[in-house]
């Protein structure tokens, strides 16, 4: 009888299962670096929703943009985000846990969906890293965010050895 391997799938298995293939892992756009690590913390700049330095969504939610689209630019941000992680960490698998996941939105001022745009990025990276990584969470709504793009995302992971 052959044993049959029951060890949950790591993330970059996920990846390959969801069929999600990432971007090429963003440049900085100005003076700084993309990630830093402190101990087992890494520390990612700011991510937003382009794709070669090309914003992909222009405007705020509520006004030029709908939820769905706010949603959207979450997700392209942080599939930005784990090029970036991959890029940095070698493998997405060495990722232990996400502490905190900050994700600040460009919005008119009586938008109050926040926590629906937000969740695009939580759940990519609780599809991609399971439940049990799960990140705690900000969601800020702000005037204007670079480039004129609806949404910036900050990640922190803790890497394992």
């Amino acid at each position: 009888m052959v044993a049959i391997d029951r060890a949950p799938a790591g993330a970059q298995q996920r990846l390959e299962q969801l069929g999600i293939v990432l971007p090429s892992p963003p440049t900085p756009l100005g003076a700084y670096v993309e990630a830093v690590q402190s101990g087992n913390l890494v520390f990612f700049s700011g991510m937003l929703p382009v794709v070669a330095g090309v914003p992909q969504f222009l405007g705020r939610v509520g006004g030029d943009l709908t939820v769905a689209a706010g949603r959207q630019a979450a997700v392209t941000a942080c599939l930005n985000a784990l090029a970036a992680a991959k890029e940095f960490l070698g493998s997405l698998d060495r990722v232990a846990r996400i502490p905190k996941l900050g994700v600040y939105i460009a919005t008119d001022g009586d938008f109050r969906d926040h926590p629906k745009v937000a969740d695009g990025a939580s759940e990519l990276l609780e599809q991609v890293f399971g439940a049990d990584k799960l990140s705690t969470r900000i969601v800020l709504g702000v005037s204007s965010l670079p480039l004129g793009v609806p949404i910036e995302l900050e990640l922190v992971l803790e890497a394992q050895h």
